[in-house]
């Protein structure tokens, strides 16, 4: 999207909330993540991911699913490509890209994101992705 987090660090706007938690996951800043989340958000992780579940609590999110992906892949980023508003609803059409520390494997996959946006936090997070894709990479 081209902003500066700067640029939009002060907007409830859903979408520009949604981006300030994209940014900060790049920078590895969770505490800035965190603060993009609900007290008592619901983050799931899709059925077949190697982190699937729902996770509770900003701190559940980044203890459970942001620092975990730090210890099992190099430079695990989500690239937010394309965001659909309607609402308090954002989809963003995005791409993960990491290299997995354990087999030296990449990946490059699609993935499309769900979130709920209230009061300017995100209340809740669903996962869509290619799982298989992500656990060829995980093996051998």
């Amino acid at each position: 999207m081209g902003l500066k987090q700067a640029e939009f660090a002060d907007s409830t706007a859903p979408a520009d909330v949604v981006r300030r938690q994209y940014l900060a996951s790049a920078a590895g800043d969770l505490d800035a993540l965190r603060a993009t989340l609900a007290p008592d958000v619901e983050w799931t992780e899709m059925a077949g991911f190697p982190l699937a579940g729902t996770y509770r609590t900003p701190e559940g999110v980044t203890s459970q699913v942001m620092e975990r992906l730090g210890r099992d892949w190099d430079g695990w980023t989500a690239h937010d490509d394309s965001y659909v508003v309607d609402g308090e609803n954002v989809v963003v059409l995005a791409r993960y890209t990491a290299v997995n520390k354990a087999t030296g494997k990449a990946i490059d996959v699609r993935v499309a994101h769900h979130f709920v946006v209230r009061g300017g936090l995100i209340v809740r997070f669903e996962q869509f992705v290619d799982t298989a894709l992500v656990r060829q990479a995980m093996t051998g």
